[in-house]
Protein backbone atom coordinates (compact mmCIF):
# COMPACT_ATOMS: atom_id res chain seq x y z
CA UNK A 1 0.00 0.00 0.00
CA UNK A 2 1.27 3.54 -0.89
CA UNK A 3 0.28 7.22 0.58
CA UNK A 4 -2.56 7.44 -2.70
CA UNK A 5 -4.23 4.58 -1.68
CA UNK A 6 -4.90 5.82 2.05
CA UNK A 7 -8.22 7.39 1.26
CA UNK A 8 -9.34 4.44 -0.61
CA UNK A 9 -8.65 2.34 2.42
CA UNK A 10 -10.23 5.14 5.07
CA UNK A 11 -13.09 5.05 2.84
CA UNK A 12 -14.03 1.40 3.79
CA UNK A 13 -17.11 0.92 6.17
CA UNK A 14 -15.50 -1.22 8.89
CA UNK A 15 -18.64 -2.82 9.51
CA UNK A 16 -19.01 -4.00 6.11
CA UNK A 17 -19.08 -8.08 6.13
CA UNK A 18 -20.28 -8.39 2.86
CA UNK A 19 -18.23 -8.70 -0.37
CA UNK A 20 -18.70 -9.78 -3.86
CA UNK A 21 -16.22 -11.25 -6.44
CA UNK A 22 -16.03 -11.20 -9.82
CA UNK A 23 -13.94 -14.02 -11.52
CA UNK A 24 -13.32 -16.94 -10.16
CA UNK A 25 -9.82 -17.67 -11.38
CA UNK A 26 -7.03 -18.43 -9.16
CA UNK A 27 -6.62 -14.54 -7.58
CA UNK A 28 -10.46 -14.49 -7.18
CA UNK A 29 -10.80 -17.78 -5.74
CA UNK A 30 -8.06 -16.69 -3.31
CA UNK A 31 -9.73 -13.73 -2.46
CA UNK A 32 -13.10 -15.26 -2.00
CA UNK A 33 -11.46 -17.92 0.28
CA UNK A 34 -9.51 -16.02 2.46
CA UNK A 35 -12.71 -13.50 2.68
CA UNK A 36 -14.78 -16.79 3.67
CA UNK A 37 -12.89 -18.43 6.36
CA UNK A 38 -12.20 -14.78 8.13
CA UNK A 39 -15.96 -15.10 8.65
CA UNK A 40 -17.50 -12.81 5.46
CA UNK A 41 -20.49 -13.18 3.13
CA UNK A 42 -18.77 -13.67 -0.08
CA UNK A 43 -21.12 -13.35 -3.60
CA UNK A 44 -18.83 -14.83 -6.04
CA UNK A 45 -19.59 -14.74 -9.82
CA UNK A 46 -17.81 -16.20 -13.28
CA UNK A 47 -18.93 -17.01 -16.75
CA UNK A 48 -17.40 -20.01 -16.47
CA UNK A 49 -20.38 -22.61 -14.64
CA UNK A 50 -17.93 -25.07 -13.82
CA UNK A 51 -15.61 -23.01 -11.99
CA UNK A 52 -18.77 -21.49 -10.44
CA UNK A 53 -19.31 -25.22 -9.24
CA UNK A 54 -15.66 -25.87 -8.49
CA UNK A 55 -16.27 -23.30 -5.57
CA UNK A 56 -19.33 -24.01 -3.95
CA UNK A 57 -18.03 -27.16 -3.82
CA UNK A 58 -14.96 -26.07 -2.05
CA UNK A 59 -16.94 -24.36 -0.21
CA UNK A 60 -14.77 -20.89 -0.64
CA UNK A 61 -17.77 -19.14 -0.76
CA UNK A 62 -21.51 -18.66 0.39
CA UNK A 63 -22.99 -17.87 -2.21
CA UNK A 64 -22.14 -18.35 -6.12
CA UNK A 65 -23.44 -17.59 -9.70
CA UNK A 66 -22.79 -18.21 -13.06
CA UNK A 67 -23.60 -14.94 -15.20
CA UNK A 68 -22.07 -12.46 -17.90
CA UNK A 69 -20.45 -9.46 -15.89
CA UNK A 70 -20.40 -7.33 -19.27
CA UNK A 71 -24.22 -7.40 -18.92
CA UNK A 72 -25.38 -4.85 -16.48
CA UNK A 73 -28.68 -6.71 -16.28
CA UNK A 74 -27.22 -9.31 -15.22
CA UNK A 75 -25.64 -7.59 -12.32
CA UNK A 76 -28.17 -6.01 -11.06
CA UNK A 77 -30.22 -8.97 -10.87
CA UNK A 78 -27.44 -10.56 -9.23
CA UNK A 79 -27.62 -8.06 -6.48
CA UNK A 80 -24.50 -6.58 -6.88
CA UNK A 81 -24.94 -2.98 -7.26
CA UNK A 82 -26.08 -3.33 -3.56
CA UNK A 83 -22.63 -4.50 -2.19
CA UNK A 84 -20.43 -1.93 -0.87
CA UNK A 85 -17.35 -3.23 -1.96
CA UNK A 86 -16.71 -5.75 -5.41
CA UNK A 87 -13.91 -6.91 -6.21
CA UNK A 88 -13.72 -7.21 -10.04
CA UNK A 89 -10.90 -10.15 -10.08
CA UNK A 90 -11.03 -10.65 -14.19
CA UNK A 91 -7.51 -10.47 -15.08
CA UNK A 92 -6.76 -11.78 -18.36
CA UNK A 93 -9.49 -10.65 -20.31
CA UNK A 94 -8.98 -7.03 -20.39
CA UNK A 95 -12.12 -5.63 -22.27
CA UNK A 96 -14.50 -8.05 -20.27
CA UNK A 97 -12.56 -6.69 -16.88
CA UNK A 98 -13.11 -2.58 -17.94
CA UNK A 99 -16.17 -3.44 -18.87
CA UNK A 100 -17.83 -5.19 -16.03
CA UNK A 101 -15.45 -2.26 -13.26
CA UNK A 102 -17.37 0.78 -15.09
CA UNK A 103 -20.36 -1.55 -15.31
CA UNK A 104 -20.14 -2.05 -11.28
CA UNK A 105 -19.24 1.97 -10.95
CA UNK A 106 -22.53 2.99 -12.94
CA UNK A 107 -24.04 0.58 -10.91
CA UNK A 108 -23.66 2.41 -7.66
CA UNK A 109 -21.01 0.59 -5.77
CA UNK A 110 -19.34 2.72 -4.03
CA UNK A 111 -15.83 0.84 -3.48
CA UNK A 112 -14.68 -1.54 -6.54
CA UNK A 113 -11.25 -3.17 -6.36
CA UNK A 114 -9.69 -4.39 -9.73
CA UNK A 115 -7.43 -6.08 -10.95
CA UNK A 116 -4.84 -5.63 -13.94
CA UNK A 117 -2.43 -7.80 -15.74
CA UNK A 118 -0.53 -4.65 -17.09
CA UNK A 119 0.44 -1.34 -16.46
CA UNK A 120 -1.66 0.06 -19.72
CA UNK A 121 -4.65 -2.47 -17.94
CA UNK A 122 -4.00 -0.98 -14.28
CA UNK A 123 -4.22 3.06 -16.51
CA UNK A 124 -7.23 1.78 -18.48
CA UNK A 125 -9.43 0.30 -15.19
CA UNK A 126 -8.51 4.14 -13.16
CA UNK A 127 -10.00 5.74 -16.29
CA UNK A 128 -13.28 3.69 -16.02
CA UNK A 129 -13.37 4.26 -11.92
CA UNK A 130 -11.87 1.51 -10.45
CA UNK A 131 -11.41 3.16 -6.63
CA UNK A 132 -8.15 1.09 -6.31
CA UNK A 133 -6.35 -1.78 -8.68
CA UNK A 134 -3.56 -4.45 -7.37
CA UNK A 135 -1.35 -5.74 -9.83
CA UNK A 136 -0.55 -8.88 -8.50
CA UNK A 137 1.78 -10.20 -10.85
CA UNK A 138 3.91 -7.22 -10.76
CA UNK A 139 4.19 -7.27 -6.87
CA UNK A 140 5.49 -10.49 -7.06
CA UNK A 141 7.87 -10.52 -9.36
CA UNK A 142 9.13 -7.64 -7.49
CA UNK A 143 9.22 -9.59 -4.53
CA UNK A 144 11.21 -12.58 -6.04
CA UNK A 145 13.71 -10.53 -7.31
CA UNK A 146 14.32 -8.28 -4.28
CA UNK A 147 14.16 -12.16 -2.19
CA UNK A 148 16.72 -13.79 -4.93
CA UNK A 149 19.11 -10.18 -4.75
CA UNK A 150 18.75 -10.34 -0.85
CA UNK A 151 18.00 -13.26 0.29
CA UNK A 152 18.35 -12.13 4.48
CA UNK A 153 15.37 -9.97 3.84
CA UNK A 154 12.59 -11.94 5.23
CA UNK A 155 9.36 -9.65 4.49
CA UNK A 156 9.10 -5.92 3.48
CA UNK A 157 6.72 -3.68 3.95
CA UNK A 158 6.94 -0.19 1.47
CA UNK A 159 5.71 2.81 3.08
CA UNK A 160 6.28 4.61 -0.02
CA UNK A 161 9.29 4.74 -3.01
CA UNK A 162 12.32 5.49 -0.33
CA UNK A 163 10.58 4.05 2.90
CA UNK A 164 10.22 1.00 4.02
CA UNK A 165 10.25 -1.69 7.42
CA UNK A 166 12.06 -4.76 6.55
CA UNK A 167 12.61 -7.89 8.50
CA UNK A 168 15.90 -9.85 7.93
CA UNK A 169 17.76 -11.95 9.59
CA UNK A 170 20.86 -10.80 12.01
CA UNK A 171 23.77 -9.96 9.87
CA UNK A 172 26.47 -12.05 11.24
CA UNK A 173 28.74 -8.65 12.03
CA UNK A 174 26.10 -8.01 15.08
CA UNK A 175 26.35 -11.25 16.31
CA UNK A 176 26.57 -11.12 20.12
CA UNK A 177 26.28 -7.39 20.16
CA UNK A 178 23.36 -5.67 22.45
CA UNK A 179 21.45 -3.12 20.89
CA UNK A 180 22.79 -0.39 22.43
CA UNK A 181 26.19 -1.69 21.31
CA UNK A 182 24.68 -1.93 16.72
CA UNK A 183 24.09 1.97 17.63
CA UNK A 184 21.68 1.46 14.45
CA UNK A 185 20.28 5.03 14.07
CA UNK A 186 23.81 6.81 14.37
CA UNK A 187 25.47 4.11 11.81
CA UNK A 188 22.91 3.34 9.21
CA UNK A 189 20.20 5.78 10.05
CA UNK A 190 17.75 3.01 10.64
CA UNK A 191 15.63 2.12 13.71
CA UNK A 192 15.05 -1.07 15.53
CA UNK A 193 11.52 -2.09 16.07
CA UNK A 194 11.98 -5.81 17.19
CA UNK A 195 14.27 -8.73 17.61
CA UNK A 196 13.11 -12.61 17.55
CA UNK A 197 13.80 -13.91 20.71
CA UNK A 198 12.71 -18.16 21.45
CA UNK A 199 10.45 -18.33 18.12
CA UNK A 200 9.03 -14.67 19.30
CA UNK A 201 9.31 -11.07 18.73
CA UNK A 202 10.22 -8.85 21.24
CA UNK A 203 9.12 -5.22 20.62
CA UNK A 204 11.21 -1.92 21.05
CA UNK A 205 13.72 -4.48 22.87
CA UNK A 206 15.95 -2.65 25.67
CA UNK A 207 19.52 -1.38 25.10
CA UNK A 208 21.30 -4.59 26.92
CA UNK A 209 19.18 -6.73 24.67
CA UNK A 210 21.95 -9.20 22.89
CA UNK A 211 21.23 -10.14 19.57
CA UNK A 212 21.78 -13.45 17.88
CA UNK A 213 23.10 -15.21 14.95
CA UNK A 214 20.01 -16.87 12.85
CA UNK A 215 17.26 -14.79 14.39
CA UNK A 216 15.36 -11.79 12.79
CA UNK A 217 15.08 -8.54 13.19
CA UNK A 218 12.80 -5.43 12.19
CA UNK A 219 14.44 -2.01 10.80
CA UNK A 220 12.69 1.16 9.63
CA UNK A 221 14.43 3.83 7.37
CA UNK A 222 15.60 4.70 3.67
CA UNK A 223 15.63 2.35 1.50
CA UNK A 224 19.17 3.62 0.81
CA UNK A 225 19.84 3.58 4.19
CA UNK A 226 18.76 -0.44 4.30
CA UNK A 227 20.67 -1.11 1.51
CA UNK A 228 24.02 -0.32 3.61
CA UNK A 229 23.31 -2.98 5.90
CA UNK A 230 25.60 -5.92 6.13
CA UNK A 231 23.62 -8.36 4.12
Amino acid sequence: MNLSSLGFFRSLRKDNNQFAVIGLGRFGRSVCSTLHILGYQVLATDIDEKRVSEALNDRIVGHALQLDSTEPSALKEAGIFEFDTTIVAIGNYVQESIITTLNVKEGGVPHVVAKASSEVHQKLLKRVGADHVVFPEYEAGCALARTLTKPSILDRFDLDPDNSIVELIVPDEFHGKTVAELQLRNRYGLNLLAVSQDGKFKINPEPNNRLERGSAMVVIGCNKDINRLPI
